[in-house]
């Protein structure tokens, strides 16, 4: 079985979790081996080099940035697309509902020669044969916000890598010279991710705040604001297998993630595995059991709430090994291999349902289906 494995153009360009994502998932489909007796090789796909159709199935990571274009071709080339869509929990009914009724709008009013953002997603959820969510927040919002049957979603999370297991603080503390508490913060540096909205809930705690992660150039202005506090020190970005990165989450006394909204942050998982506690936005799709001993969940903007959580982990940290157990069965090998019999499932169902020449149909154009499924929706109202 040959995996073709793509997403937008520019994603390597800049490093953050979904390239982690995409990497850790092809190395560990890669370990696999032959599922059902048929050998399994997953590879990065350059489009201006190969032809979709010389792959066996297409796996999409991302709905946005024009990958609907991508879903469309495969199926078009008749190779099965499954989709990992990344989308936030927020979606439900009726923003779902609102955005489908502004895309109607705008394509009346151009003859349909715009296209929204939404209708983009939807359509590539509707293309993909499979979808795969990281959580069931993120499938409840694919259901609710987009329409997809749920019946042809899965839900496999993102994996740790086992270096995060094992890592020791001395290294942060000796590169550093920090060694009394402090909060850790793991990300792009912008307004989205809400360093500075961390930075002015800690403001009177005397309590230092490391910052990792990248910044734009047209977010270098933000990031000279966050370091307008005395108490902000910013040691750049590091690499996803840097020994370093380890080592601060393992030395930091609180991670804490007050973005706008997450899907299923890498960040969280990682802090978790080295055992230290996070304090994270309620807007994603992270659900872990019996975890608010070690998890705690506010608004983005909930300083307040994000500076008691963070207090409370401070003053009565929670045991280590307690908080590992969080998130020991999430290894990239056990997603992968769950990953990979989704494959096999979705490919034996499509040689067993595949229908005659005769039967098949050609595939509408955008702007055929946004009027097929317009005049298909029943009138809905905007409540939850």
């Amino acid at each position: 079985m040959r995996v073709g494995i793509l997403s937008y153009p520019m994603l390597f360009q800049r490093d953050g979790g979904l390239q982690v994502q995409v990497r850790e998932t092809i190395a560990a489909l890669n370990r696999i081996g032959p599922v059902a007796s048929r050998p399994l090789q997953a590879q990065l796909v350059d489009p201006n080099r190969e032809r979709l159709d010389t792959f066996d199935l297409i796996h999409v990571f991302s709905a946005i940035n024009g990958n609907y274009r991508v879903v469309e071709a495969a199926s078009e080339m008749g190779v099965p697309v499954v989709l990992s869509p990344l989308l936030s929990p927020g979606w439900d009914r009726a923003s779902g509902f609102r955005a489908r009724v502004a895309d109607r709008l705008a394509g009346r009013l151009t003859a349909w020669n715009v296209q929204t953002s939404y209708a983009q997603t939807k359509r590539a959820l509707q293309l993909a044969k499979l979808v795969i969510a990281l959580g069931e927040a993120e499938r409840e919002a694919i259901v609710s916000g987009f329409l997809v049957d749920p019946v042809k979603i899965r839900v496999y999370p993102n994996g740790i890598n086992k270096h995060f297991f094992t890592s020791r603080p001395e290294l942060f503390r000796h590169r550093t010279g920090i060694t009394g508490p402090f909060v850790l913060m793991v990300g792009s540096i912008n307004p989205y991710k809400n360093q500075l909205g961390l930075v002015q809930a800690l403001a009177n705690m005397n309590l230092p705040v490391v910052l990792i992660g990248r910044v734009a150039r047209q977010d270098q202005v933000y990031l000279d604001t966050v370091l307008r506090s005395p108490w902000v020190r910013w040691l750049g970005a590091l690499e996803h297998n840097d020994p370093l990165l380890a080592s601060a989450y393992h030395a930091a006394s609180v991670v804490a993630l007050p973005s706008h909204g997450e899907v299923f942050p890498l960040a969280v998982l990682e802090s978790l595995a080295a055992g230290t506690p996070v304090v994270m936005t309620d807007e994603n799709a992270l659900d872990l059991r019996e975890s608010a001993f070690a998890l705690r969940k506010a608004h983005w903007h909930d300083a307040t709430a994000q500076r008691a959580a963070i207090r409370d982990f401070i003053d009565r940290p929670p045991e280590r090994e307690a908080v590992r157990a969080l998130v020991e069965q999430y290894t990239w090998q056990r997603v992968a291999a769950g990953i990979a019999d989704s494959y096999v499932e979705l490919l034996s169902s499509l040689r067993a349902d595949k229908p005659d020449a005769a039967d098949q149909q050609t595939m509408p154009s955008y702007g055929e289906q946004t009027e097929l499924v317009r005049q298909a929706e029943e009138p809905e109202g905007t409540s939850s």
